[in-house]
């Protein structure tokens, strides 16, 4: 993008340097490491979009997000700019670091801001599928990108509709990003539609509400609980409806362990989603 697209710009907060070392290199009048400045790199890229730039900022999601939410709200959302501000660190990503690299509440916080973008690919492949065609739509688009991608389940997606894996009678299953793999090593061949969403905002309301028969839905989301019930809600207006839910509980995380010790320890597992999914048919 930067090589072939004059008016785009990138920067990043002192990580993954190396890894674009030759962009930095080839293009400073457009490409820099700011150093650990994330509020005031948001507002020097609202600057930059203003003028008539694509910028492209990088860094760890919880000091994108809640670190900069002023300059979400008002130099981003307020002024209605497009800007994309890629994460990494979903959730409990980096569990040696400890709370201050966990965002759980990434989901929640971006959607309660009007006007913006929330994207959550589930592998490399979807990510630049996601990126390649929202980056350029004017608003502000935060893509959530994970250290443990799916790795069975790599399907092409587009941005702001969601997947149909699988259609059956007995109940939806909403897997969200990463989780894909493990709710398709239980729903698999079962009775039950299983939908896929990368885009969590703007929500396809329309492909649920097509494909959820009985009001039964289960939702698996490597974020905290309740992030996309709202929408859920108000795509099924005035149906009764069964949720059950696996995903982060709304706590201080202030436990230790690595990334799978803590998927465990709080349930994100195949074995948890299956203990929910029949409860729910039951």
């Amino acid at each position: 993008m930067i090589r072939n697209e004059p008016d785009t710009s990138f920067f990043t907060v002192d990580i993954g340097m190396w890894a674009i070392r030759d962009v930095l290199r080839d293009f400073p009048e457009r490409c820099t490491n700011v150093g650990i400045y994330e509020d005031g790199m948001l507002s020097i890229a609202a600057g930059m979009a203003r003028r008539g730039l694509v910028p492209t900022v990088f860094g760890i999601q919880p000091y994108l997000i809640e670190r900069t939410l002023e300059q979400i709200k008002m130099d981003l959302a307020y002024q209605k700019l497009g800007i994309n501000v890629v994460g990494t660190g979903a959730a409990v990503d980096y569990p040696k670091y400890g709370y201050s690299h966990y965002c759980a509440e990434d989901v929640q916080v971006i959607k309660s801001i009007p006007g913006c973008e929330f994207v959550a690919p589930g592998t490399a492949k979807q990510f630049i599928q996601l990126f390649n065609q929202s980056y350029r739509d004017g608003k502000p688009t935060f893509f959530r990108v994970s250290d443990h991608p799916n790795t069975e389940y790599d399907v092409d997606v587009s941005f702001g509709k969601a997947n149909v894996i699988q259609t059956g009678n007995r109940a939806t299953v909403i897997a969200v990003s990463v989780m894909l793999d493990e709710v398709m090593k239980v729903c698999r061949g079962k009775d039950v539609t299983v939908l896929y969403y990368t885009t969590l905002e703007p929500f396809d309301a329309q492909t649920l509400a097509e494909n959820c028969p009985t009001g039964k839905i289960l939702v698996v989301e490597p974020e905290y609980e309740g992030s996309l019930l709202y929408d859920i809600h108000k795509a099924l207006p005035g149906r009764p409806l069964r949720i059950e839910q696996v995903a982060f509980p709304r706590e201080i995380f202030r436990n230790y362990g690595t990334y799978q010790e803590k998927m465990a320890y709080y349930g994100l597992t195949a074995e948890k989603i299956d203990e929910k999914l029949k409860a729910l048919e039951s």
